[in-house]
């Protein structure tokens, strides 16, 4: 892949199609969360490489040939680029297990989703009209309304998914003719270092894409607050998030905000009234819960199942959930692997111990694993974990873990269900489990999740769009409005018939 050479030179910080090391010489070893151990070294960068990255985007922005370049050719190149990502889709997916800790089959699935997602913003933008005629009431006057680049894109990422959310974001903003500095997480940054390299593969001109690898208190927030940046989208927790946009108000950018979720996910008793039906839910909520460790910001860490088959339906879920094969994500018949970071597992086992203290009830997990061949004893592994008995009060109900850590509330009536779900001050994602069509399409309506479910659990479509409610963001990902987000509006009035107004005397 393009990146090898340079990852192994320490150049992982990219200005205007040059290679090169931290400014400082600093670097930051990149630790396999299965073993704790380091297998890649990368450039730490800070504010005096996020400047360089930045002047670099400015200069081609300003006077380079990407935003000029033609919609078709720009699309083009995208789908050039999604051809390079199924070329390198093994080591891609391999890479990205080993980063973030995800088995191998849910990083080439990631893979195959950026691809995607390239292909689909190579379509929008070329199947597009050129600019949307306003009627202006004379036929001397040509009206029309058309779609510019920002300008200068900062990109900042999340470490669960480091080239899905990557790709979220540089797809629409290099459709739209912008250029970027990305700035991925210090602690997952392979595969996006990887994506750089195949967009100059793909002919991409030198500066429209930048890299600075480094933390979020320097690269971050240099980037949210620097001006000649024109867009700062961050797709991460709240905090950072809030002060993403703190930093970017001062000069009134455009900022585009992804951040956490605390996602219900409702089980009505009819939805189990079949063994079918009561093995698919079942097997669903498994999914929404544990997929990744829970490291998800959709993920469905609360069940609120309604009372009359809460016991067995708890039942069995906490029987599966002790049997999901906990591993080094690359090895075979694994399920699920290993947190990213030894501070993740260590939040998440605070939540667990507050969430027993307040009077809930184990019913699996709730500790490390044994180690085992495919579990190394210093490898950041927990056990998917299911706490009965919940309630609204507890902390572990209330805030977003970000692990595998499943709640579980139960509800007599619909109304219930639904201020049940409602009541979190997060609103990204929930589903329903129902066979009642109107109740589906009732309950659905009623929820203030920016997406919403019914009888599945995790699905996404490129051309949907992708936001929420509350604290969970604003600012939408994916589909048209996604698109939109990179893009200015601009009225062009022609008068092709120009007459003195006559407004004053002279």
């Amino acid at each position: 892949m393009a990146d090898r050479t340079e990852l192994q030179a320490r150049k992982t910080i990219c200005a205007g199609g040059e290679w090169r090391e931290a400014v400082s010489g600093a670097t930051r070893e990149i630790i396999d969360p299965a073993d704790a151990l380091p297998f890649a070294l990368v450039a730490e960068g800070d504010e005096k490489d996020t400047d360089l990255a930045v002047a670099a985007a400015r200069q081609a922005f300003d006077h380079g040939d990407w935003p000029r370049t033609p919609v078709t050719e720009r699309a083009a190149l995208l789908r050039r680029v999604a051809g390079l990502l199924v070329r390198d889709r093994e080591e891609l997916g391999l890479l990205e297990s080993r980063d973030a800790g995800k088995t191998v089959e849910e990083g080439r699935v990631d893979i195959d989703c950026v691809a995607d997602a390239f292909r689909y913003f190579a379509d929008l933008v070329a199947g597009e009209a050129p600019g949307r005629v306003v009627d202006a009431g004379s036929p001397d006057v040509h009206s029309v309304v058309v779609h510019e680049p920002v300008g200068v894109c900062a990109l900042i990422t999340p470490w669960n998914y480091p080239l899905l959310q990557a790709s979220w974001k540089i797809a629409p903003a290099l459709a739209a003719g912008n250029t970027f500095v990305v700035k991925p997480s210090e602690i997952t940054p392979l595969t996006t270092i990887a994506l750089i390299g195949l967009l100059t593969e793909a002919g991409l001109p030198a500066g429209a894409a930048n890299i600075v690898t480094g933390p979020g208190h320097t690269v971050g927030a240099r980037l949210a607050e620097h001006p000649d940046v024109d867009l700062v989208s961050f797709t991460g927790g709240l905090a950072s998030g809030t002060k993403v946009a703190q930093a970017a108000a001062p000069s009134v950018k455009k900022v585009a905000l992804e951040l956490g979720g605390k996602n219900p996910n409702v089980v009505f008793a009819d939805a189990c009234a079949t063994e079918d039906g009561f093995d698919t839910a079942v097997d669903q909520a498994l999914n929404a819960a544990f997929i990744h460790s829970g490291q998800v910001c959709s993920a469905g860490a609360r069940l609120i199942v309604e009372e009359s088959v809460r016991d067995r339906f708890v039942t069995e879920l906490a029987r599966r959930a002790g049997r999901i094969r906990l591993g080094r994500g690359t090895e075979d018949g694994v399920e699920c692997g290993p947190l990213v970071s030894a501070q993740q597992r260590a939040k998440v086992e605070a939540y667990v111990e507050s969430a027993l203290a307040e009077g809930a009830v184990l019913r699996s997990g709730g500790k490390r694993p044994d180690a085992s061949p495919q579990r190394p004893q210093n490898g950041y592994f927990y056990e998917p974990t299911v706490l009965d008995h919940c309630h609204r009060e507890m902390r572990v109900v209330r805030e977003e873990v970000f692990g595998p850590v499943l709640t579980v509330e139960t509800f007599r009536t619909e109304d219930e269900a639904v201020a049940l779900a409602n009541d979190t001050e997060y609103g990204l994602a929930g589903a329903v489990w129902t066979t009642d069509a109107g109740r589906a399409r009732r309950v659905a309506g009623r929820l203030r999740h920016g997406t919403v479910w019914i009888n599945d659990f995790h699905p996404y479509l490129p051309q949907a769009e992708w936001g929420g409610f509350g604290k969970s963001g604003v600012g939408r990902e994916l589909g048209p409005a996604g698109l939109a987000e990179y893009r200015e509006t601009k009225h062009v009035y022609q008068n092709l018939a120009p007459k003195p107004v006559r407004w004053f005397a002279g």
